[in-house]
């Protein structure tokens, strides 16, 4: 059987105290770092932070809170999910998280992605016309910096290395970076071409269907002489001690989501119905540990996952529920996991 990863993910939301006041975004990153020591003490492999540039997320220096909880933390792993790479310099994100790997005595790792919100492209001066070009030639030079220096490259986005080192350096392997795909075959391509794991994103509808991304990521493999490499999956979900409950804490915050989204995107509203269809069947994992461990045991399974990384929690349940439902994935959820697959390995 191959090393299981299980994560946690956040995009650092502003959630609300227990009165449904918004917080201030200072306390929401404070709030997370002890989230990650909980995730540790937990038995959580990995902590992993989104970005964004929206006034409700508070996730645009992921490595400067990863720096902060490699400071409280020994053993678990702190990666991001995902960077917009497509608006980042390679070069500084190397530097950020080499440094961080240091910091952290060898635990960095990155998910890297083109971005499904599009926020960071006006902010950061780049044209939404060169979206797919952008990726292409940062992952490129990314991936030289990470595995072989010293580095020449050029390209149309950045000025020209000629023979650079850049530091500091990394040891061989360290910082094991995936590639985040959400729904696009030529991004799971691109990610057997480059040799990197593929970390697939669902936001909506039925596990089962990414399982064709599976198969092409295996065959573009093969046929560009990479080997096998670990599929990981990240979703949403929530942990609480029956599924009532579970249910019952996150429905009003999933109805509060997605009737903004459904506001700024063009949706139709959400209904209870269409919530709980997603619970039972599609891409949220709710439910008390029992419940989340089968589910996500038969996800893994079906599409020959290695790696699970739970979004934990919607957008503005309170730090209060996001603590307990850290300690069941961890305690409870993940150990059940590990034994149902070894059970069928």
């Amino acid at each position: 059987m191959p090393t299981l990863e299980f994560g946690l993910d956040t995009f650092l939301p502003v959630t609300v105290d227990q009165s449904r006041l918004p917080i201030g975004g200072d306390q929401v990153i404070r709030n997370a770092v002890e989230e990650a020591v909980l995730a540790e003490t937990s038995g959580i492999d990995s902590f992993n932070i989104g970005e964004h540039y929206r006034t409700e997320l508070m996730d645009s220096a992921s490595h400067v809170v990863l720096a902060a909880i490699a400071s409280r933390t020994e053993r678990i792993r702190l990666g991001t999910a995902v960077t917009v790479l497509s608006t980042q310099d390679p070069v500084r994100l190397y530097t950020d998280f080499a440094t961080l790997d240091a910091v952290s005595n060898g635990r960095a790792q990155l998910i890297v992605g083109r971005g499904s919100l599009t926020d960071s492209f006006p902010l950061f001066g780049f044209d939404l016309a060169d979206y797919e070009q952008l990726f292409e030639e940062k992952l490129d030079l990314l991936v030289r910096l990470l595995r072989e220096q010293p580095v020449t490259w050029s390209g149309n986005f950045r000025p020209e290395i000629i023979n650079q080192f850049v530091s500091p350096p990394i040891p061989e392997g360290h910082i094991p970076t995936w590639v985040g795909v959400g729904g696009s075959p030529q991004s799971v391509v691109r990610a057997a071409r480059f040799g990197l794991p593929l970390m697939l994103a669902i936001i909506a509808g039925k596990p089962e269907r990414f399982a064709p991304y599976v198969e092409l990521y295996k065959r573009a493999l093969q046929e560009h002489g990479q080997p096998q490499l670990p599929i990981g999956l990240h979703s949403l979900g929530f942990v609480a001690s029956t599924d009532d409950e579970a249910v019952k804490i996150q429905w009003p915050y999933y109805k509060e989501q997605f009737e903004w989204a459904a506001r700024e995107r063009g949706w139709r509203p959400p209904t209870y119905e269409q919530f709980l269809s997603e619970v039972d069947h599609g891409w949220m994992y709710v439910g008390s540990p029992e419940t989340l461990a089968n589910r996500i045991a038969t996800t893994m399974r079906t599409l020959s996952l290695s790696r699970f990384d739970l979004r934990y929690a919607l957008v503005r349940a309170p730090h209060e529920q996001r603590m307990p439902t850290i300690e069941l994935y961890g305690r409870e959820v993940i150990p059940r996991v590990r034994e149902l697959l070894a059970a069928t390995a």
